[in-house]
C-alpha cells in the first residue's frame, strides 16, 4: 500500500513540475522518529529541531526547542517566537527579554539558567502574526511534553495568548491574572506578558505581586 502511495504522490509531482511548479531541495524526513514518543527530553529537543509539521518551518532561521534548567521548579511558557529570537537564536532578546530577565533576577532571585523558558509555538511566525490554531495544534504535543519531562513545581504563562492556548480556557485574563490556578498535575499562573508591560508601564506593580506570588509558591 505504501509503494502504491509514493507512485500516486510521485506521479502528481511530476505532473506539476511539468506544469511549471518548481521544489525546494528535498530533505530526508526521520520515519522512525515521526510516530516514536520521546523518551527524553534530549530526544524531544531533536524532534524539535528538525519538525516540518507546518508552513514555519519554511520560514524560520531555527526552531526554538527550550532553554534552561531541564530539573526546573519554574517554567516560564511564551506563546510564539518574535523575530529577533529567531534571527539571534536566543530568548531573552531585546527590551523585552531583558524586562523578563530581570523579573527572574531581581524580584525572583533566580537565574535564566536556573528556570525553564520554551514557546508554545517553537517557530516565528509569518510577518509577525498571531499564529493560528493550526500552527499551534503542530507544537501542542511538544509543549505538553516537555512539561510532562521537566515536572517543574510552577508553570508561568506570558499574557493572554499563552494562558487561553496553553490551557484551552476563554475566562477573562484579568480574572485568572496572577491566581494560582490547578493545571493538570501542576501549578500555572498567569502573568502579563513584559512586551505589553512597557507599553503599559503602569501595569508594573501589579505584575511585582504577580512575581512575589510565584516566588511563594517555589
Amino acid at each position: 500500500m505504501k509503494s502504491y502511495q509514493n507512485l500516486i504522490l510521485l506521479q502528481n509531482l511530476y505532473r506539476q513540475k511539468a506544469l511549471g511548479f518548481k521544489y525546494s531541495d528535498p530533505f530526508t524526513i526521520n520515519e522512525a522518529n515521526s510516530n516514536e514518543i520521546p523518551k527524553s527530553l534530549e530526544q524531544l529537543v531533536h524532534n524539535i529541531k528538525s519538525c516540518h509539521l507546518c508552513d514555519l518551518s519554511k520560514s524560520r532561521c531555527q526552531s526554538m526547542s527550550g532553554y534552561g534548567n531541564p530539573n526546573a521548579s519554574l517554567m516560564i511558557i511564551d506563546f510564539s517566537v518574535s523575530s529577533g529570537e529567531d534571527t539571534h537564536n536566543t530568548y531573552y532578546h531585546g527590551r523585552s527579554g531583558e524586562s523578563l530577565k530581570k523579573m527572574i533576577e531581581n524580584v525572583l532571585c533566580l537565574q535564566v539558567d536556573d528556570v525553564y523558558f520554551t514557546h508554545a509555538v517553537k517557530c516565528k511566525t509569518l510577518n509577525s502574526n498571531i499564529p493560528s490554531a493550526s500552527e499551534f495544534n503542530s507544537c501542542k504535543s511538544y509543549l505538553f511534553a516537555q512539561i510532562e519531562f521537566v515536572k517543574p513545581k510552577i508553570i508561568v504563562t506570558l499574557g493572554d495568548n499563552a494562558y487561553y492556548k496553553v490551557t484551552d480556557e476563554s475566562k477573562n485574563f484579568e480574572d485568572v491574572r496572577g491566581h494560582v490556578i490547578d493545571f493538570r498535575k501542576y501549578k500555572l499562573i498567569p502573568i502579563y506578558h513584559p512586551a505589553f508591560l512597557l507599553r503599559n508601564p503602569e501595569l508594573k506593580k501589579i505584575t511585582l505581586n504577580d512575581l512575589k506570588t510565584i516566588k511563594s509558591c517555589l
